[in-house]
């Protein structure tokens, strides 16, 4: 099954030593949305979406080794950059996997695109880090 496709693909037990201490800091966040927003303002620092590159790069949408995902900078897709996000948001004890669902709208008519939607206290909140690139901000999804 390609990596968070249509479900969520477990999280893996061993973790690269850096992201570990990303996680570490994590846990210092003050609540739940402090540690969603430092979440996502890593990842967008760290990676991007691309329309080409969702296209030309297909076959990195079934990678799921975190070593390999965690050393990229630059493009990911967003399914995958999505499981970096879950990873980091459960690891660092603020959240479970039931606080993430993960949506789906098309983008561009055609293309279709993964976003993530977080339970922090009693509401929901979007996550597209993906998008981001395409002036989509915390809060909302492409579409």
């Amino acid at each position: 099954m390609p990596l968070d496709l249509f479900s969520k693909t477990s999280l893996p037990d061993v973790l690269p030593d850096d992201l570990q201490k990303v996680i570490l800091e994590l846990k210092k966040s003050r609540d739940q949305k402090e540690c969603l927003e430092k979440v996502y303002a890593l990842l967008t620092a760290k990676y991007h979406g691309e329309r080409l590159k969702t296209y030309t790069k297909l076959f990195q949408l079934f990678r799921k080794d975190i070593f390999w995902l965690w050393n990229r900078i630059g493009y990911l897709h967003c399914t995958n950059i999505n499981y970096v996000a879950r990873i980091l948001l459960v690891k660092s004890g603020f959240f479970e996997e039931s606080d993430i669902c993960l949506k789906w709208t098309l983008v561009w008519y055609v293309s279709p695109h993964q976003y993530l939607e977080v339970e922090v206290g009693d509401q929901w909140i979007v996550v597209d880090i993906w998008a981001n690139a395409f002036g989509i901000e915390f809060g909302d999804y492409a579409h």
